[in-house]
């Protein structure tokens, strides 16, 4: 923990609970967000794994 020589003003603690609030509320719009587009992203990956399984069947049947 870091130790000041002087204690922080009102001012300096507002911004600074600002700014930690600024970072939450932007952490917490990135995981929203990427929560959001989860689906698409596994179905994606999904038709790509089989199409890849057809391709590679096909390739090895003949």
């Amino acid at each position: 923990m870091a130790v000041w020589s002087y204690p922080p003003t009102p001012k300096q603690l507002a911004v600074m609970a600002c700014c930690f609030v600024t970072g939450v509320a932007l952490f917490a719009v990135g995981a929203h967000l990427s929560l959001a587009n989860v689906g698409t992203q596994q179905n994606r990956v999904k038709a790509r794994r089989n199409f890849v399984k057809d391709r590679l069947r096909k390739l090895l049947d003949d």
